[in-house]
């Protein structure tokens, strides 16, 4: 297991001292049946995953709802392209923000999140500074229900859309554009 390969490395780690990222993060612009962010933050070797239907901000007032679905590979951090339709999320995808994170306090991060609460800083394109995760309940479909935000800091912006940054951090890319490029590589029917 990849946390048991790394765990000697973090053991000689103090990340509240040091500027070394614990792990990695990426958020996903999905458009699937609805548009929403993947919301993914690397914890014990997989990325812990959330979807986020109106997307994380930096501004400080807004709470957004955020859904706790399986995790994923690390190596899912760099997808960008089209899920077929008719498979699990279906749709176009891009890589709207990545970076690395770390804990804002000393501990394990996949306890606190067992727990229901994890603060954390991240170091991104697109999104900086303190966030919280905060577990609300389970739904009536046995989702857990958390809510994502973003503390009052340096990097907070008040009215801060991620819709008004549509581009990839590793493409330029917008949906659109991902979609189309799909599009066109699709070999065309035979008549």
């Amino acid at each position: 297991m990849a946390s048991d390969q790394l765990s000697h490395y973090r053991d000689k780690r103090d990340f509240t001292r040091t500027p070394e990222p614990a792990g990695q993060f990426v958020v996903q612009r999905h458009r699937a049946r609805r548009l929403h962010y993947d919301f993914r933050l690397e914890v014990d070797g997989v990325l812990a995953s959330w979807a986020v239907p109106k997307g994380p901000t930096l501004d400080p007032k807004v709470r957004r709802a955020a859904f706790h679905v399986e995790d994923h590979p690390l190596d899912y951090a760099g997808f960008e392209g089209v899920i077929p339709a008719g498979q699990y999320g279906g749709g176009d995808v891009i890589v709207w923000d990545n970076g690395v994170w770390e804990p804002a306090s000393p501990g394990d991060p996949a306890a606190a999140l067992t727990a229901g609460e994890l603060h954390f800083d991240l170091y991104g394109t697109k999104l900086r500074g303190r966030f919280v995760l905060v577990r609300t309940r389970a739904g009536a479909d046995g989702k857990q229900e958390w809510l994502l935000l973003h503390k009052r800091d340096e990097f907070a912006v008040p009215g801060w859309n991620p819709e008004e940054h549509p581009r990839s951090v590793l493409s330029g890319r917008t949906n659109d554009e991902v979609k189309a490029t799909n599009l066109d590589q699709d070999p065309q029917p035979l008549s």
